[in-house]
């Protein structure tokens, strides 16, 4: 029985995500930069993930869609409180910025919370990732290896073999 309780939340859970990720666009359609407050962005985007300080007194608000989704949003808020900026930071351009030598620090504050971080325990590495859509509308991942030093070695871009499209359904 409680198998089928926890397969019922786990699915009301993936209903929600992808509701939210749903509603995405009249979200952002609703904010203007230089008009919209942080009251405005937090009413529409609720509770950021994360919230990086900026140099000047700005902030950075982290809204992840990750793992089901395949965006992560970035909205910085200046010292006035209005919105200077929304951009979704999981794109090719985006990615050609991380390179080997980056901490994985730096990487995580450049891109979001990621999809999934799998260890290989002999080949003292580690695979990060993170689920887009590449256009006109491919799902595909992008990976950042490190080492146990949390350095990038390098990364890599595939095809993402969990979307649905690969997986028989729509």
């Amino acid at each position: 029985m409680r198998l089928i309780y926890r397969a019922a939340a786990l699915a009301a859970a993936a209903f929600s995500l992808i509701a939210l990720t749903a509603c995405d666009p009249q979200r952002i359609s609703e904010l203007k930069e230089g008009v919209s407050t942080e009251a405005d962005v937090r009413d529409r985007f609720g509770a950021p993930e994360n919230v990086w300080d900026e140099p000047g007194g700005a902030r950075t608000f982290e809204y992840n869609r990750q793992p089901a989704g395949q965006v992560n949003y970035m909205i910085t808020i200046g010292p006035d409180g209005r919105m200077t900026a929304l951009r979704q930071v999981l794109t090719p351009e985006t990615f050609a910025r991380v390179s080997p030598g980056m901490r994985m620090d730096e990487v995580r504050r450049l891109l979001g919370k990621p999809a999934k971080s799998t260890p290989y325990e002999l080949k003292k590495e580690t695979w990060v990732d993170w689920r887009y859509l590449e256009a006109p509308n491919q799902a595909k991942v992008f990976t950042v290896v490190h080492g146990p030093d949390h350095v990038v070695l390098r990364t890599q871009t595939g095809a993402d073999m969990d979307a649905p499209e690969f997986k028989g359904g729509k």
